[in-house]
């Protein structure tokens, strides 16, 4: 999946997530998925939205976690958020 989201937000995301997952960025591609390859529960993953909306300044419904699952996902729902504003 390509995102048009720009590299500067991209390296953001990542470096919030990683902070929430408690990861080294090397750890974590795109695809790797961050509950079953990370261990992340359901409350990381609320963490991370909300460091998302926090950061990006948008509103991110709750029913697009199932979509949050990796970076390629987060990706695409903040840029949809984005676009939104």
């Amino acid at each position: 999946m390509t995102t048009s989201i720009d590299a500067d937000r991209q390296a953001r995301i990542k470096e919030i997530v990683c902070d929430v997952l408690e990861l080294e960025e090397d750890e974590v591609s795109g695809s790797s998925l961050f509950k079953e390859d990370h261990g992340a529960d359901s409350l990381r993953a609320i963490e991370i939205l909300a460091g998302l909306e926090k950061e990006f300044k948008v509103t991110i419904d709750q029913s697009e976690l199932e979509r949050m699952v990796n970076l390629d996902g987060v990706y695409a729902v903040v840029e949809e958020a984005i676009n939104a504003q």
